[in-house]
């Protein structure tokens, strides 16, 4: 079939419109293609880190990492993909930019600010990373952006639809291993969970109403943290135990509040145990080796040789080993746990999971 000049041209209009207003796409069930905001830390981090001063400590930008899918390192803190990569695929939109990279690309479909090393704590990592009250201050930024590129009742439907996707807390309760903080435990959860819920009310207050949340991983069950930690394990452990019983009750309470508010969870804390206790069942030959590190467990966070151990031994095959480095997972483990987030049941996701919480109206 040969298309005649003038249809082709209502083609090709139909295509761009679509690219730079995605508001005039939509879908086959009336809805517009809901873009994604993506806050946290190294779990979600795209490679905002290379584009501000820290230090080797906070950043993935050299080889192995970007190995087994970019072929070149990106930022990322894996051998590949991170989780709001798939999850960008699964709703068909494009790879979500990193902050800093926004003025070469398209942010119509979302912005990711994730910082590796970032927490709720202004406090953590102070000064080396992007904290998540300045992720909401960059947020912010981009919302006068999209104002300006796409007028007010454009920007506004886009704000509404939006999912907001969030992965922090691991560092803040990591930090206290080095700081020895002083703080009670119930007061320094008190202090993370304000700061988080202060965060929300600020996206809340520029039109989001849709937030997925992941809750805590085992963080005590690091290849480094095992290997350098062991005795701090089970403080570590309680410390999450109680960060993830106390987040629903957070987002019950935003919803009650709020007017329009809509959460989801996803409990990462048990799909991510489940595959560290049957490793093999997910198609992993170790769930406690990390391919690149150095050692035990290759345990020491040295991958690619830049931080300050220089030594660092790399696995012949990524896809035996859940962790890439000493605190990371591989790409396939990634997937793995979008594929949950995105399909799952409610007794991983709930009360959606991501695929229906896309499509929710607002």
């Amino acid at each position: 079939m040969v298309l005649n000049s003038s249809l082709f041209r209502f083609f090709i209009f139909i295509l761009v419109a679509c690219f730079t207003h995605p508001i005039l796409c939509i879908s086959s069930h009336g809805r517009t293609q809901a873009a994604l905001f993506v806050f946290g830390d190294s779990l979600f981090d795209p490679g905002n880190n290379n584009y501000i001063n820290t230090t080797t400590e906070y950043q993935a930008n050299w080889c192995p990492y970007g190995e087994s899918f970019f072929n070149y390192p990106t930022g990322r803190f894996s051998d590949g993909r991170l989780i709001p990569d798939f999850i960008a695929e699964y709703a068909n939109l494009p790879l979500i930019p990193s902050y800093f990279e926004i003025g070469k690309q398209h942010f119509v479909h979302g912005v990711n600010f994730a910082s590796g090393g970032a927490g709720c704590l202004v406090e953590t990592h102070r000064g080396f990373v992007i904290d998540l009250k300045t992720q909401l201050k960059y947020f912010k930024k981009v919302v006068k952006m999209l104002k300006k590129k796409v007028g007010a009742t454009e920007s506004k439907q886009i704000l509404s639809n939006a999912v907001y996707i969030f992965s922090t807390g691991g560092n803040d309760y990591l930090a206290p291993l080095s700081t020895n903080s002083s703080y009670p435990k119930r007061e320094y959860l008190q202090m993370i969970m304000g700061n988080l819920t202060s965060v929300l009310k600020g996206i809340y207050k520029e039109g989001g109403k849709k937030f997925a949340m992941l809750n805590m991983v085992p963080i005590g069950r690091l290849p480094n943290i095992i290997a350098l930690n062991g005795n701090s394990v089970e403080k570590i452990t309680n410390l999450v135990k109680m960060h993830n019983s106390v987040l629903p009750e957070i987002l019950k309470r935003l919803e009650k509040q709020l007017p329009g508010f809509k959460y989801t969870l996803f409990n990462l804390f048990k799909v991510f145990s489940e595959s560290l206790d049957n490793p093999t069942k997910y198609g992993f030959k170790t769930s406690m080796k990390a391919c690149c590190g150095a050692g035990p467990f290759r345990g020491i966070y040295s991958c690619g040789g830049k931080r300050q151990v220089k030594e660092y031994e790399l696995c012949k095959n990524v896809k035996d080993n859940l962790f890439f480095d000493s605190f990371h997972p591989s790409e396939l483990a990634y997937k793995q746990y979008a594929e949950v987030l995105w399909n799952g049941t409610p007794n991983v996701v709930a009360p959606y999971n991501l695929k229906s919480f896309f499509e929710l109206s607002t």
